[in-house]
């Protein structure tokens, strides 16, 4: 009863956590003062960036240690390495210290680290809390990872505006002090119970006012940047909605310990999906079978009806060897060889990835276009709007079967906004244009990097989730580098064309819609191809989802 009530702490820490540790998210804010201090080239601030989301490649390391380490020393460990690789840049850009390049880069990577390592024990307390309403956990609490740039631009706005180098030193300490804040409440875990139908009901309906807080202060966040509001009673405000957020899940634990008298029987727990005993899983593959097939399973000569003769040759290879029901357990070597996870991996790759390395860029981007001196309010919208596309991510779980679509289509839906809002940046430089791209591509970015949580685990399962995600978001660093480093190149080569604006230390920067025009349009290409990548996925999968939809329905009439 005890670990049923604190777990909701344990979501409202979780929060915490996130929303003060997405720092990947203000690169933008400060990379033109670091670039100018270490007086680098656009391709080697690019390696900066890159060397950030490489740290997201080493998250399997907080798995294993999560294996061996108590959850609390792997929280302070997350904390110490974003403390110094933060830290140690932000002497750099004031002048304090002086370090080469090469160890800039090094700085870089383990501040990117820390950050995939606060991700993954957020994950393991979503999954451990909430098995029966995992993707709506997930979702609340990975959203709040996109306000941290918006939250961070309020404190700096009320102390000194025109100091970026503030956004380093909050990266650095404020990670630090939620994790102080936090560890109690960390360590009042307890097992899981198992949940009736009633009481999974209430819990789905208490993640729904959740949600609807949590969009509040998004738009509070909004509204805030809209009117460029600086005073520190604006801050204090963006605060107290997180500890009101804190209060709301206090009130529900005594609610739920008043109604606790009433439960006693025990269903099956799980996720959206549910496990299959293996024996079922040949009934389970004649049924997607008979899914796709508009034809009867036997012939009027009673003979017996291959569903496969109906399809062509290619579509015989297309459909061969799709999953069979969702929520088998994939190890590596078996997700590495399905067609599925790659399809899957590539519509994250030219979509959230896509949207990561834009936001990274937004800084140059702005300033390229002569919205220099309004860098920080693009960093906020996208982060911000960012913070709504991870909210929305839990609309399916939130709708269930009232409008039931396979997360996959969610996935496809969600993908579509980015190459919309590449196309109109190729087709305009206007202030209008620039925030309503930022707008399209935060939302899209966040929708799938918090979905893919959950889809994972659903498509590929639930145990396996920790080492099977970790795969998955190696495109980001990859992105990072490849589509980074495309920008860059052009970048430098339209520098020669463009109006030069002569920088104080001798570094030049592109002037112009020439600078990443090209690139917009290489991005817009490349968007398109995720979103093929996402409708094949949704084809392959959709006859599996109608299945395990049919099978709740049997299940919990």
């Amino acid at each position: 009863m005890v670990g049923q009530s604190r777990k909701w702490m344990i979501l409202a820490a979780s929060v915490w956590i996130q929303a003060f540790t997405g720092t990947n998210l203000d690169f933008s804010s400060y990379s033109s003062d670091l670039k100018s201090v270490l007086g680098i080239s656009q391709v080697q601030l690019n390696n900066l960036s890159m060397a950030s989301d490489m740290g997201k490649a080493f998250g399997w390391c907080s798995g294993v240690c999560l294996k061996y380490l108590p959850l609390w020393v792997v929280i302070f460990l997350a904390a110490f390495m974003g403390f110094l690789g933060y830290g140690l840049q932000w002497l750099v850009i004031q002048g304090h210290i002086s370090l080469p390049y090469s160890l800039v880069i090094l700085l870089s990577l383990l501040a990117g680290c820390s950050i995939s390592w606060f991700n993954t024990v957020c994950y393991v307390l979503c999954i451990n809390n909430f098995p029966a309403n995992r993707p709506l956990a997930l979702s609340l609490s990975i959203s709040f990872n996109g306000v941290t740039a918006a939250l961070y631009k309020l404190i700096v706005n009320a102390i000194n505006s025109t100091d970026s180098a503030l956004y380093l030193l909050l990266n650095a300490i404020m990670p630090l002090i939620a994790s102080i804040g936090i560890v109690a409440l960390v360590l009042q875990q307890h097992p899981p119970q198992a949940l009736s139908g009633g009481a999974i009901h209430r819990e789905s309906c208490v993640f729904l006012r959740l949600v609807i807080l949590a969009a509040c202060t998004g738009v509070y966040l909004l509204v805030l940047d809209t009117e460029s509001v600086t005073s520190s009673a604006s801050t204090l405000g963006a605060i107290l909605f997180l500890i009101l957020l804190l209060i709301t899940t206090r009130i529900f634990c005594a609610r739920e310990w008043a109604q606790r008298t009433e439960n006693s029987s025990i269903e099956l727990q799980g996720t959206s999906f549910n496990s299959v005993d293996l024996g079922d899983l040949d009934i389970k593959q004649k049924l997607v079978e008979i899914e796709d097939s508009s034809s009867p399973l036997t012939r009027s000569n009673g003979n017996a009806y291959d569903p496969e003769e109906k399809r062509s040759c290619c579509d015989q290879k297309f459909f061969k060897d799709r999953l069979s029901m969702l929520g088998e357990e994939h190890s590596v070597r078996l997700l590495i060889h399905r067609l599925d996870f790659w399809l899957y991996y590539l519509a994250y790759f030219c979509g959230g990835t896509l949207g990561i390395v834009y936001g990274n860029n937004l800084g140059q981007i702005a300033q390229s276009l002569g919205y220099g001196s309004q860098i920080s309010s693009f960093v906020s919208l996208y982060s911000a709007c960012s913070f709504f596309g991870r909210l929305l991510s839990a609309i399916p779980d939130l709708l269930g079967d009232n409008m039931y679509y396979p997360r996959t289509g969610w996935l496809v839906l969600g993908l579509v906004p980015t190459p919309i809002a590449f196309l109109l940046l190729v087709s305009s430089g206007s202030q209008t244009a620039l925030r309503t791209a930022t707008a399209f591509i935060g939302l899209s970015s966040g929708f799938i990097v918090t979905a893919a949580v959950s889809m994972t685990a659903e498509l590929f399962g639930p145990v396996s989730t920790g080492v099977n995600h970790n795969i998955l978001i190696t495109n980001i660093p990859l992105g990072s580098l490849l589509y980074g480093l495309l920008a860059a190149l052009l970048y430098q080569r339209n520098i020669r064309s463009s109006n030069l604006l002569v920088l104080m230390d001798g570094s030049t920067v592109c002037i112009g819609r020439q600078c990443y025009s090209e690139t917009f349009a290489w991005w817009s290409f490349i968007s398109m191809f995720g979103v093929a990548s996402g409708y094949l996925l949704f084809l392959r999968t959709r006859a599996v989802y109608s299945l395990e939809r049919n099978r709740n329905w049997m299940q919990y009439p």
